[in-house]
């Protein structure tokens, strides 16, 4: 299902930025791409999104800001500077180099600088950051929630649209055979003209079409299918694969009614069907 969430918040002198999109896709693949600085959280945002999340790819973007200017301390490591100039200076007086010593030149030199960073309570940072995390979680799901609503209203009216065309199968099913005995008798009474008919072998007949062409089983299953599916979406939850797999069965029931209606009024109605069902396994892509 697609989703989007943002959250930004301060906490503890630093502000976290987090973004979360979504996209449909059949299991759930989750990136997530953050900063050096809180790289160690990257599992604990994938554990987060995975409960909240089972299908779709998710991709979460982190930023954070330190508000404290003096994080960071650089400091001038006098003892080793003094060093590099005894040597540049004896260069100069014994060896006849040119003099060029600038700051330039010097703050290049390693360990010219100290960098001391404060220590980082790692738990503590987490844990801000996760907070912003949850915040971002809350804004994604109240925007699925809408699309969901969206989603189930569409499922519904499909399936009544559904639930209306296999009515008229089998309204048009029964007579389907009524049409048939009277185009048997009266090919009967053409080729045996003035022969009296046997009524037994149009009735046995009649009765062996009739069997052939039943589609009562297939729609008796196809209803209870769609009743199933209404149940899930009351239901709630993650019912996308549920419903993978009742509309793989609900396209056989449809395929074998087809197999079976030689009206071509009917096989048009069950073209009807078929369609309805692929727009529902359309929608269902965008379903967890």
């Amino acid at each position: 299902m697609t989703g989007y969430g943002r959250a930004v918040e301060t906490v503890n002198g630093r502000e976290f930025t987090v973004e979360l999109r979504s996209v449909n896709n059949r299991y759930l693949d989750c990136s997530v791409k953050l900063p050096r600085s809180v790289s160690f959280a990257e599992e604990a945002v994938k554990q987060a999104v995975k409960a909240s999340v089972s299908r779709g790819k998710v991709d979460v973007f982190i930023s954070v800001k330190s508000e404290n200017s003096d994080d960071t301390k650089i400091s001038l490591n006098a003892s080793v500077l003094e060093g590099y100039l005894s040597a540049m200076r004896r260069m100069v007086t014994e060896f006849g180099v040119r003099d060029d010593i600038s700051v330039s030149t010097v703050s290049r030199l390693p360990e010219v600088f100290t960098v001391e960073k404060p220590e980082v309570d790692e738990e503590q940072l987490k844990a801000d950051l996760m907070s912003v995390v949850a915040k971002a979680l809350e804004g994604y799901d109240a925007m699925r929630v809408t699309e969901g609503r969206a989603l189930d209203a569409d499922l519904r009216s499909r399936g009544n649209t559904i639930a209306e065309l296999v009515s008229q199968v089998e309204a048009g099913n029964g007579q389907t055979v009524i049409d048939y005995r009277t185009r048997l008798e009266n090919k009967l009474k053409e080729v045996l003209a003035n022969t009296s008919i046997d009524e037994s072998r149009i009735l046995t007949e009649a009765a062996i079409f009739a069997d052939k062409v039943a589609v009562d089983e297939e729609t008796v299953r196809l209803r209870s299918h769609l009743q199933q599916m209404n149940t899930m979406l009351t239901a709630g939850g993650a019912v996308g694969r549920k419903l993978d797999f009742l509309l793989q069965e609900m396209n056989r029931e449809a395929n074998t009614i087809g197999s079976k209606c030689t009206d071509v009024r009917l096989a048009r109605i069950v073209v009807d069907i078929k369609a309805e069902l692929e727009k529902i396994r359309e929608q269902t892509q965008n379903i967890e």
